[in-house]
């Protein structure tokens, strides 16, 4: 009887235990197939990493060649395909003030095959325009900004004016009188005008014109007070004597025009540099962004990529993801300030 006993206890207690054991598998078996999962999404998007770029790299331009995003891009393409030992095309897809090309990034595959340069003007755009074919912000996977280049006011060697002040007085004294040329209704040139006559509490008068050489022409033959324009242009007129800067819109003096003050020392919320910054399509995985992004770091580090971008009166200016896309989210919430505070119609 008492071996009876035992033999149902032993017997019994394997019974309980076996029991135990499958039920905690049961609850494990969710985890441990999540963990597998996981850890096979992370092994997938490190092996795309690793093989990018397995197919036909593009950069897409939506400005005319000769522009600084079209001299930029064709660079870092050139450093790229040096890189990867890989051809890297540039195509040209010109309109719309560089929607068209913009859009055909949105729409395009988020493996990072497809590539875009936008600029200071993209959150300009979201501003300005009653209707945009993305979400500036949300559209794009933002890779790194890869180049500064401030702004600057300027006006012709015989001009009255001589400095940000005597402008700013002369536009208190004769409301609407004094004029500034644009690049084009909203352009980023336009709303930083209007920006400074906001800060400054006057109404210059905006000239709208297409591109910078038919606006140096008229500020040249006295028509035009102030040109407003990209270091780009402005840099060599300096140098050359064609132009007098009275101000530049970035944080610090640039080195480019040493000498020249800085608008933000007569009006400190005016700081302003426009830029170009590497973007592709949504849902990109992060670790072919977080490549890309290695790859602009390692591009901007060699001599004469920071020399060209000097030249072009930029600065080499890489930042990571996130930055990037703050700062464009920053520019689009403070230039729909400068629309809606100046009353400029939406086109």
């Amino acid at each position: 009887m008492h071996c009876i006993h035992h033999r149902w206890n032993t017997t019994g207690l394997r019974l309980v235990f076996n029991t135990l054991m499958v039920f905690v598998a049961s609850l494990s078996l969710p985890v441990l197939a999540q963990s597998g999962a996981a850890s096979s999404a992370t092994t997938g998007a490190g092996s795309a990493a690793q093989d990018y770029p397995k197919g036909q790299v593009k950069f897409v331009v939506g400005f005319p060649p000769g522009g600084s995003s079209d001299i930029v891009t064709r660079l870092l393409a050139q450093k790229f395909q040096d890189r990867w030992g890989k051809p890297v095309v540039v195509e040209q897809k010109v309109g719309a003030t560089g929607l068209i090309a913009n859009d055909y990034v949105v729409k395009s595959a988020p493996d990072g095959l497809n590539m875009v340069l936008l600029t200071g003007g993209h959150p300009v755009s979201a501003a300005i325009l009653k209707k945009l074919p993305y979400d500036p912000v949300r559209d794009f996977a933002m890779v790194s900004t890869v180049t500064n280049y401030p702004m600057v006011m300027g006006v012709m060697p015989e001009s009255p004016i001589k400095s940000v002040a005597d402008l700013v007085a002369r536009a208190r004294a004769e409301p609407g009188k004094i004029n500034f040329s644009s690049a084009g209704v909203g352009s980023a040139h336009h709303l930083f005008g209007e920006w400074f006559n906001l800060a400054a509490g006057v109404s210059m008068t905006h000239i709208p014109f297409k591109g910078a050489a038919p606006a140096i022409t008229e500020l040249l033959g006295g028509r035009i007070d102030v040109m407003v324009e990209t270091m780009t242009f402005m840099s060599g007129q300096v140098k050359s004597g064609r132009i007098r800067a009275l101000a530049v819109s970035s944080r610090e003096p640039s080195a480019e025009l040493p000498g020249i003050p800085t608008i933000n020392q007569t009006y400190p919320e005016i700081e302003f540099s426009s830029w170009l910054g590497l973007a592709v399509a949504p849902g990109t995985p992060t670790a072919i962004i977080d490549k890309l992004n290695f790859e602009v770091r390692q591009v901007l580090q060699m001599a004469d990529v920071r020399q060209r971008l000097q030249q072009l009166g930029g600065e080499p200016a890489a930042s990571t993801p996130e930055e990037m896309r703050v700062r464009v989210e920053r520019e689009v919430a403070r230039w729909v300030r400068v629309v809606d505070s100046r009353k400029i119609e939406r086109q």
